[in-house]
């Protein structure tokens, strides 16, 4: 029982830690641009390059960093690095508030990036604490926290921006992030035998990942990560024209936009803990496969609908089979990896998402150009649809993972 209400404590703990420090990273995002042209005087077409440059920032030495990261946790304790992260980014979040120009203000988000890492240290705990018949619960309740402050943050930080200005909303998400450390600091329990993780030979990173690549299915999950990220985001800066095509000017096209690119975010949010305890009864290497395929065949169709209403319902029904691939990903991760290795393994599948998210907003912006959304929304179906052959043939290929043997 005492394990019982220690994993649940964590869970719960985590699950608002996700949910603030997603939240925190996104808030800025409907006010950026205002922000940049407001307080820090920025004009003309620098405008649109420094919110390019600030806002991609973070994913890059998020996706640089994130290896290393994992490699510590796995020698000095997932807990000690979550602190070290939510700690750290709730101080420089402060400090951006500070920031006087847009040098200081990109240079503080390549910061943030760096310091990042809450996100797979509380995974990596979370699955290491979790009994193994909860696991696809315990991970899908965990996206969906990751995933509602995704959503809520730009909300948030849009609705905030009207009332009391920009800055301040700096100095509110680094005192509500430092709230959450504290209270991971207090009641976040973690079992992490030090003497013997540190008799583990410590290799470079890149040597870990060349290790971690020697199980086959891992690969292969990364590169579900890698392309759900993609998928989501590459389409993304787009949408808003795409809904102006669909439904002629009107005043209420941001409005609209705004209901096309949450509907996603909302399904996914609520399926993810439905699909994730599905996962530990039917096993989270099955759900993945319908999640996969699924997601696929509700990407392809946006390229053609007629109306808002068409594909704010393809974009729902999207988002219910996206809340089954993280979970089962993470749980199928922590079944593969070796033991003592799984932090570094999380760090490398966030880096993956990381890298998701810089590639999609860059080479989504690019391809539209010469395709079209219309394009990218068949170009990122017929991906996930190839991944889902390669991870069929990963996972089906040699010993079945620990957590369903």
């Amino acid at each position: 029982m005492k394990n019982w209400e220690t994993w649940k404590i964590n869970l719960i703990v985590l699950w608002f830690g996700q949910f603030l420090v997603n939240a925190g990273m996104t808030m800025i995002t409907p006010f950026l641009s205002l922000y940049l042209a407001k307080d820090l005087g920025v004009q003309g077409n620098s405008l649109g390059i420094w919110a390019g440059l600030i806002f991609a920032a973070n994913f890059m030495t998020s996706f640089l960093f994130q290896p290393l990261w994992g490699k510590l946790a796995d020698k000095y304790g997932r807990k000690i690095m979550l602190l070290r992260s939510s700690f750290g980014m709730a101080l420089v979040i402060v400090m951006m508030g500070f920031a006087q120009t847009p040098m200081q203000l990109l240079l503080l988000r390549l910061l943030n990036g760096t310091i990042s890492g809450f996100n797979p240290a509380s995974i990596a705990l979370v699955s290491g604490n979790t009994p193994k018949e909860r696991m696809g619960f315990a991970m899908g309740l965990m996206q969906s926290g990751s995933v509602a402050g995704t959503i809520l943050g730009p909300l948030i930080g849009g609705a905030m921006a009207d009332w009391i200005g920009y800055r301040p909303i700096f100095y509110i998400v680094g005192a509500l992030l430092f709230a959450a450390s504290l209270l991971a600091l207090f009641l976040v329990k973690e079992k992490f035998d030090r003497t013997q993780a540190a008799k583990v030979p410590q290799v470079s990173v890149m040597e870990g990942f060349k290790e971690l690549a020697k199980v086959q299915q891992l690969p292969a999950l990364f590169g579900v990560t890698f392309l759900l990220q993609f998928a989501m985001i590459s389409p993304m800066t787009l949408l808003p024209l795409y809904v102006e095509k669909l439904h002629g000017s009107a005043a209420d096209i941001a409005f609209w936009a705004g209901v096309v690119s949450a509907v996603t975010g909302i399904s996914n949010m609520l399926a993810s803990p439905l699909l994730g305890k599905l996962s530990d009864k039917v096993g989270a290497h099955r759900i993945l496969t319908y999640a996969l395929v699924g997601a696929a065949v509700f990407i392809i169709p946006q390229a053609f609908v007629t109306s808002v209403w068409q594909l704010i319902a393809v974009r729902f029904l999207m988002g219910v089979f996206m809340g089954g691939l993280l979970p089962s990903v993470n749980a199928l991760i922590r079944s593969y990896t070796p033991d003592g290795k799984e932090s570094r393994a999380f760090g490398f599948n966030s880096s993956m998402l990381a890298l998701g998210n810089m590639l999609g907003a860059i080479t989504g912006g690019f391809l539209a150009g010469y395709i079209g959304i219309e394009g990218l929304f068949l170009i990122s179906g017929g991906f996930l649809l190839v991944n889902t052959v390669w991870v069929r043939l990963k996972l089906y290929k040699g010993t079945a993972p620990r957590l369903f043997r």
